[in-house]
C-alpha cells in the first residue's frame, strides 16, 4: 500500500538538483502515491525493483529499510534469476538523499544514516544473481551509489550522473569512494569526486561507468531484455560469477585461484553441465532449469 506524498514539481534542471535545491512542496496541488520500494517477479524469473519515491526517488530512512528488506526477500527466492533496478517516472533514477531528513541525524549521521545506506547497498551488491541498473533519469549521490552496487548499468541517452556531495561540504559515504575507482580506475573518480560535477550519458559510457546507452524512454525495456537473456543462463554459474568477480577485488592471487577451483568443482558436478553438453552436441540452444542450489526451478509466467 502506497504512502500518500504531495509534490509541486516545477521541473528543476540537474544543476539545481546537484546544489540541493529541491522542488517546492505544495500539498494542495498534486498527489502522488509512492511505495518507496516496489519489486515484482515478472516473466522468465526477472524481478523489476523500482525506487518509488517520486518525483526524484530520493533515499529516505523508509526507502533504505525497504530496500534492505527487498534484497533479503529476493535473495531467498529461488525463482529469481536476474534483477533490474530502476526509478519511478522519467525524471530521476534516484537524485540522492532526502536533505530534509538531515537535521534529524546530524548528531550521529554515520550510524543513523550512512550505516543504513551501506547495509542496503551492500545487500544489493551481494544478491546471488545478476543485477542491472536501468538509469532512466538523473542519478546523483546515493542514487549513483546504488547504480555502482549493480553489475551492469544501462543509461538513458538523456540522463546524467554524478557525485555532487562535495558541494555540500561532504563526500560520498556509501560506496562512491571505493566502488567508482574499481570500475573506472582512480583518475576519473578523483576529478568527479573533487569537483562534484555531473557528466552526461555519452561521457559516462566513454569512461566505462555505464555499459550501454539506450534511446530516450527505452532504458527499462533494454534492461529487461538483457535480464531475460541472463535469466536463460545457468543460475548457479551466474551466481558464482557474480560473487567471484566481486570478491576477487579483495583477494590475493592464491585466494582467487583457490576460490575459482572450488567454484569450478561446483559447476562441473552441478545439474546444468549435462544440459549444456547435450545441447552442444545436439546443436540446439540449452534450456537451463536448475536453480542456484541445484533444484529445478518453478516456471514463472512467460516461460
Amino acid at each position: 500500500m502506497g504512502v500518500p506524498r504531495y509534490y509541486y514539481f516545477d521541473g528543476p534542471d540537474t544543476k539545481a538538483i546537484a546544489f540541493g535545491k529541491w522542488p517546492r512542496v505544495r500539498e494542495d496541488l498534486v498527489m502522488a502515491e509512492c511505495s518507496f520500494i516496489d519489486y515484482r517477479l515478472q516473466n522468465h524469473g526477472v524481478v523489476v525493483l523500482t525506487l518509488d519515491n517520486p518525483p526524484l526517488n530520493l533515499n529516505t530512512f523508509v526507502t533504505l529499510d525497504k530496500l534492505l528488506s527487498a534484497c533479503r526477500d529476493i535473495a531467498a527466492d529461488e525463482r529469481v534469476r536476474a534483477v533490474v533496478v530502476t526509478g519511478s517516472g522519467s525524471k530521476a533514477f534516484c537524485a540522492g538523499s532526502d536533505v530534509s531528513e538531515f537535521p534529524h541525524v546530524r548528531d550521529d549521521v554515520v550510524s543513523r544514516k550512512l550505516a543504513r545506506e551501506n547495509a542496503a547497498f551492500t545487500a544489493l551488491e551481494e544478491l546471488p544473481m545478476p543485477v542491472i541498473a536501468a538509469l532512466n533519469g538523473v542519478a546523483l549521490g546515493g542514487g549513483a551509489e546504488i547504480a555502482l552496487a549493480c553489475d551492469i548499468r544501462i543509461m538513458d541517452e538523456t540522463a546524467r550522473i554524478g557525485f555532487p556531495e562535495v558541494k555540500l561540504g561532504i563526500f560520498p559515504g556509501s560506496g562512491g569512494i571505493f566502488r567508482l575507482p574499481r570500475l573506472v580506475g582512480p583518475a576519473k573518480p578523483y576529478e568527479l569526486l573533487y569537483t562534484g560535477e555531473l557528466i552526461d550519458a555519452p561521457e559516462a559510457h566513454r569512461i566505462g561507468l555505464v555499459n550501454r546507452l539506450a534511446p530516450a524512454g527505452h532504458v527499462l525495456s533494454a534492461a529487461v531484455a538483457l535480464a531475460e537473456t541472463l535469466a536463460s543462463r545457468p543460475a548457479l554459474a551466474l551466481s558464482l560469477i557474480r560473487a567471484g568477480v566481486r570478491d576477487s577485488l579483495n583477494q590475493t592471487m592464491q585466494e582467487a585461484t583457490s576460490r575459482t577451483l572450488a567454484d569450478s568443482h561446483r559447476v562441473f558436478t552441478g545439474p546444468d553441465i549435462e544440459e549444456g553438453i547435450n545441447a552442444f552436441f545436439a546443436k540446439r540452444a540449452p534450456v537451463f532449469t536448475a536453480g542456484r542450489n541445484g533444484s529445478r526451478r518453478e516456471k514463472t509466467e512467460g516461460d
